[in-house]
């Protein structure tokens, strides 16, 4: 069988990993949580691209499915794992536990890690996730963590241990919920069955432009929240 491995989309998916790993350089060795954070923003966008490029040219592939799949595992649970951990061994016990304890629950955020690799498995076999999700996407995961991780490092907050692993296991409940998430995959332009996504997008770019970088944060927690109710809403017709 022949395979073409260095298609435009797999090349951008490349690009998505390669973005990833540089994150992880970022924080652990160069210890710069921001470059970390900005790393992994483009890490999301060369995953957006990869997939619109591959519809754009009928360029289907089942290596590039899998080869997404393992570039979002690096870029989107390694990374935002990596960050929260550097993050952590930076922090203070909230209850002030001893030094084991502290370098204990430095290694928690990897769970979101382990908990990604379910996310995107499932995902691989899960034919209901084409036009919304099941659980917390990792983009959105990994956003929402490193941009945590990123204002807490900038802004110069010492952050508890304990919040760091606590948020983790949320996170990585999150990812592997029953929640369904809507999704930005537009099927046509029309307003009708698109109004949650372009109301929510009108929203985004308004707490962007007032926010900045606080906004990212909020957005998240937003979709997560309007996805929730949408979901709960859905389940109680």
């Amino acid at each position: 069988m022949k395979i073409k491995l260095f298609t435009l989309p797999n090349i951008i998916t490349l690009a998505n990993l390669l973005c990833g790993c540089c994150s992880i350089v970022a924080a652990l060795v160069w210890g710069d949580l921001t470059l970390a954070f900005v790393l992994i923003l483009a890490a999301a966008v060369c995953d957006f691209m990869d997939g619109a490029t591959a519809r754009l040219l009928k360029a289907y592939s089942e290596i590039g499915v899998q080869l997404d799949s393992l570039a979002d595992m690096v870029s989107f649970g390694v990374a935002p794992s990596v960050g929260a951990y550097v993050l952590a061994t930076q922090g203070v016990s909230l209850f002030g536990l001893g030094d084991e304890w502290v370098k204990a629950l430095c290694f928690v955020p990897f769970i979101m890690a382990a908990f990604s690799a379910l996310r995107l498995a499932k995902f691989n076999i899960d034919d209901t996730q084409h036009e919304e999700f099941c659980g917390l996407p990792t983009p959105a995961n990994a956003i929402l963590c490193l941009s945590l991780v990123m204002l807490a490092w900038r802004d110069g907050v010492t952050v508890a241990v304990e919040w760091v692993a606590l948020v983790s296991i949320v996170l990585a409940l999150l990812l592997i919920s029953p929640i369904r998430m809507f999704s930005f995959k537009f099927k046509s332009l029309a307003w009708r069955a698109n109004e949650v996504r372009y109301l929510f997008a009108a929203g985004a770019l308004i707490a962007i432009f007032v926010l900045r970088t606080y906004s990212i944060p909020l957005i998240i927690v937003s979709y997560i929240v309007v996805s929730t109710l949408l979901w709960i809403v859905r389940r109680a017709k």
